[in-house]
């Protein structure tokens, strides 16, 4: 088909087959699904390839406002200031429900009005939706212009002008259900099961998913606290926080209820640990939820209380682009060399919740293709990982065996989730030196004491030395909040003291410090970065290990990482604290002294 007839059949085909972003084919197959459309809106190309076929919207979209002279409004959702989002809001509703649920049906918002010319700004992620005329005709704008939305951001202000509602919420406020029993000596099974039946019980339970999926929270947890008390929290930004004190209830109950909602649990089970999944559609997203039951002291004898605490695994959340990570400098660079390098082990430390799996994961799609076979051992599973092969742990195959296992499945690339004994560290270590690329995590404050842990667990210093490409120490710190953070006028000299920081070093720093506003529930913080301290293996750094005697050195290794331009968790952190992205109070908490 020559380039003047597809351009005359169809501007926007031409456009996205000349820029490479579809091909012949798809082009052909979406130019016959417009053909034979009966939908009564008449679909252009662009609507139908992100419909149809699974196009990325904003993709697509961003070359059709190009293409039709639409400006693109380029904003920080976050950043906007108060009196744009209360207009917003305002001019929403101020022709009833109807035209309210008309913009969001269509994913458009009145973004601003020109007092002086009269005119209406439409932002919107379709700009060439023909129902936008009507909306505008429907808001009483004499002019109107309509500008082009990324549709993320699109979402993200709809949550700030009218987010959701948890219709669970809201069932729980309209009951007038008492949530209470009889306390009595031993559960009685029949009047507990009275009470976990009450849709008010029900409703608290997935109104703590909903909301804790939407509050960006990490874990939900359920704690008993008396014989009629249950607090909720959620853990946000590393920090955990009340969002539900339940009174006049059987903690029992309520855990009930959470074990009758989650797989593979036994309700009646409670002088044992237990784990369990729940999975759930929320706003549009497949959202898992990993369980964790654990039997408690509690202050009541009578009660058998257990603790409860659910892990939110939203795919969402998943990095794939290492640019995001918050590596720079010595660290992205070392960490870009380890895993392109074809065989090798690359090993991530920190504590639980440091971030580890975001990182490995983030490393393993910069590495995947279809010409490699890649495998994955973890317990338990957290993400799936398109284009590997996620082996499944269960009671006929534990962690131990699925390790062994793989050295008979052809694997080019493996991730071990966790080296936790000297069997797991010995296989992954088979492996690092028999020509596979192995990615893996341990427990330990930073990246030298991890080459002592292996050494402790009986791993050769020969070994050690050239199987590992590189070892990463990560910690994750909170950010200031863009909207209220607050230069530092005043340095406070004993907390310098304190840290053993030279205050005169800083003295010529723009620093930063947390106030505290609504946008960050006046924390002053909202959201966290990670941190790293990069030990890459170079020549001298094996050589150091090779020659270990009884025991590793590790200041001395500590010493030559330095000189091959490593930073320090503390030192990186500090970096962050320069750059105006936290506070130091927050990285020396964060982080301990050399």
């Amino acid at each position: 088909m020559l380039d003047s007839q597809l351009e005359m059949i169809d501007k926007i085909g031409y456009l996205l087959l000349k820029k490479g972003i579809i091909d012949n084919k798809i082009l052909e197959e979406a130019l016959k699904v417009k053909n034979e459309d009966s939908t009564k809106q008449k679909r252009n190309l662009a609507q139908i390839l992100v419909q149809e076929f699974g196009f990325d919207h904003d993709t697509i979209f961003r070359e059709v406002a190009v293409l039709y002279a639409f400006k693109e409004l380029n904003i920080r959702p976050d950043d906007l200031p108060e009196e744009r989002v209360n207009e917003i809001r305002r001019i929403m509703s101020s022709r009833g429900d109807e035209i309210k649920a008309a913009m969001l049906e269509h994913q458009v918002i009145p973004y601003a009005f020109d007092r002086m010319r009269e005119k209406l700004v439409l932002a919107a992620v379709d700009p060439t939706d023909r129902f936008l005329t009507k909306i505008a005709y429907d808001l009483n704008a004499k002019k109107y212009e309509i500008n082009y939305l990324r549709r993320r951001d699109y979402d993200k202000i709809i949550n700030i002008i009218s987010p959701p509602e948890n219709e669970f919420l809201r069932s729980l406020e309209e009951s007038n259900e008492e949530l209470q029993i009889e306390h009595e000596e031993n559960v009685n099974e029949e009047e507990l099961d009275a009470e976990i039946n009450k849709s008010a019980l029900v409703n608290l339970v997935e109104a703590a998913l909903l909301e804790g999926v939407r509050k960006g929270a990490s874990d939900i947890h359920f704690v008993p606290k008396s014989a009629t008390r249950t607090e909720i929290l959620f853990r946000v930004d590393g920090n955990l926080q009340i969002w539900h004190v339940q009174e006049g209830t059987l903690p029992e109950a309520v855990i009930s209820v959470v074990k009758d909602r989650s797989k593979g649990l036994d309700r009646f089970e409670r002088e044992k640990a237990q784990d369990g999944f729940i999975q759930r559609e929320i706003d549009k997203h497949i959202i898992r939820f990993r369980v964790s039951v654990l039997p408690m002291v509690g202050t009541e004898l009578k009660n058998k209380f257990e603790s409860i605490v659910i892990r939110i695994l939203d795919d969402r959340k998943v990095i794939r682009d290492l640019g995001k990570l918050g590596l720079v400098g010595y660290a992205k660079d070392a960490f870009e060399k380890a895993i392109n390098r074809p065989q090798g082990m690359i090993i991530l430390t920190g504590p639980t919740g440091s971030g580890k799996s975001t990182t490995l994961i983030a490393a393993l799609y910069q590495v995947i293709d279809p010409t490699v076979n890649v495998l994955t051992v973890e317990d338990p599973v957290e993400y799936v990982i398109e284009g590997a092969r996620q082996l499944k742990i269960g009671y006929r195959m534990n962690f131990e065996q699925a390790i062994r296992a793989i050295l008979r499945h052809d694997p080019d690339i493996v991730l071990v989730g966790e080296m936790r004994d000297k069997e797991t560290a010995e296989t992954a270590i088979k492996l690092a030196n028999t020509g596979h690329l192995t990615f893996s995590t341990l427990h330990t404050n930073d990246a030298t004491s991890a080459v002592s842990r292996l050494y402790k667990m009986g791993i050769e210093p020969f070994l050690i030395a050239y199987a590992i490409n590189i070892i990463v120490a990560q910690r994750l710190i909170r950010k200031l909040c863009e909207k209220c953070k607050r230069k530092v006028t005043n340095l406070d000299p004993e907390m310098f003291k304190r840290a053993g920081i030279n205050i005169d070093e800083w003295r010529n720093i723009e620093l930063y410090e947390a106030v505290g506003c609504d946008a960050c529930n006046h924390s002053g913080y909202k959201g966290r970065m990670a941190i790293h301290e990069s030990l890459y293996f170079t020549p001298a750094i094996r050589q150091l290990i090779v020659k270990s005697g009884e025991e590793v050195n590790e200041e001395v290794i500590r010493q030559q990482a330095k000189l091959d331009g490593t930073l320090s968790l503390r030192e990186s952190g500090f970096e962050k604290a320069r750059a105006g992205l936290t506070s130091l109070q927050e990285v020396i908490a964060s982080t301990s002294e050399e």
